[in-house]
């Protein structure tokens, strides 16, 4: 798979290629040492040249994916459609119910929707502030928001349960 990622103004082409059960990963043609373990749906731990990363990838409604390591969050257009077999329909969706978790420590500052509202994939479903930079939390699927566990003003932790999208 070959992605083109855009960081700031510059563009960056990322292969990925599976080797059994290791990747091989080169950044702008160089190859690096890569060991990628899917940790959840969504959720890789990327052991990249001794640097531990753990990426979170949501697929966008415009087809891009939005990657997120840490605070720092990427687009990636997928440059070899082939070689992406979710890229079919324009745009990955995930399948059954889902839940949305917090990506990093933070306060909800403001809700999207409301329970019972019908969203669409890529939708925002609130906003998280961390750290002074308020982020986005989207819905991977279309569907209708099944709960919503958070409340604005409410301080999150990684990882807790924002809302369940069915």
């Amino acid at each position: 798979m070959k992605l083109e990622i855009q960081i700031g103004k510059k563009s960056r082409v990322v292969e990925l290629e599976r080797d059994g059960q290791k990747w091989r990963a080169k950044l702008d043609g160089q190859p690096m040492e890569a060991d990628v373990v899917e940790i959840a749906p969504h959720v890789v731990s990327v052991l990249l040249d001794g640097e531990s990363h753990e990426i979170r990838v949501a697929a966008q409604p415009d087809g891009s994916l939005r990657l997120q390591a840490g605070l720092q969050e990427f687009t990636a257009e997928v440059i070899d459609p082939r070689a992406w077999s979710g890229r079919r329909h324009g745009a990955l969706e995930v399948e059954g119910r889902q839940q949305i978790t917090a990506p990093m420590p933070g306060k909800v500052v403001r809700l999207l929707v409301s329970a019972g509202d019908r969203v669409e994939a890529g939708q925002g479903i609130l906003v998280v502030e961390a750290m002074k930079m308020q982020n986005e939390i989207r819905s991977p699927k279309s569907g209708t928001v099944e709960r919503l566990l958070a409340k604005e003003g409410q301080p999150v932790n990684a990882g807790d349960i924002l809302a369940w999208v069915d």
